[in-house]
């Protein structure tokens, strides 16, 4: 029977000489290592969608003050057209419902803005996820 050549596994180079509990002990500080490197990108990347979360969470509130805002100007504008029913002088109220729509406007594209940034898909740890199948398919390769 033929030996297999030393060069082709230079892993054995390392286990030679080494106790299998030995083996073990590196299995297991790798396996350790492994994990925490782990937690820490998922730490890392859970924080940075805290952040994503924060920052959509703020642009839905100005959006929602900034459409507060345009319809108490709005109130003010339905007020006014109503107290001037006699159409003797119309800049009275068109003025205060030019900047009411717009001001809704803006409010209404800062509230879309803030939904965006809070969709389920945007939230995912994706990084952490990628690194996790990597590390099971590296699992899979060294175990075979």
């Amino acid at each position: 029977m033929a030996s297999i050549p030393q060069q082709e596994f230079p892993e054995r180079e390392y286990a030679q000489g080494r106790s299998l509990m030995g083996l073990f002990a590196d299995l297991w500080r790798e396996t350790q290592t492994l994990v925490h490197q782990e937690a820490q990108l998922a730490k890392a990347e859970l924080s940075q969608k805290v952040s994503q979360v924060a920052t959509g969470a703020g642009e839905i509130a100005a959006g929602g003050a900034v459409l507060f805002a345009g319809f108490i100007v709005l109130l003010f504008a339905a007020v006014g057209a109503i107290e001037l029913m006699i159409p003797s002088d119309h800049a009275i109220w068109i003025a205060p419902l030019i900047v009411g729509l717009a001001v809704m406007i803006i409010g209404y594209v800062l509230l879309s803005k803030g939904r965006k940034e809070l969709k389920s898909e945007s939230l995912a740890p994706e990084r952490t996820m990628e690194s996790l199948q990597r590390d099971a398919r590296l699992a899979k390769e060294h175990a075979k």
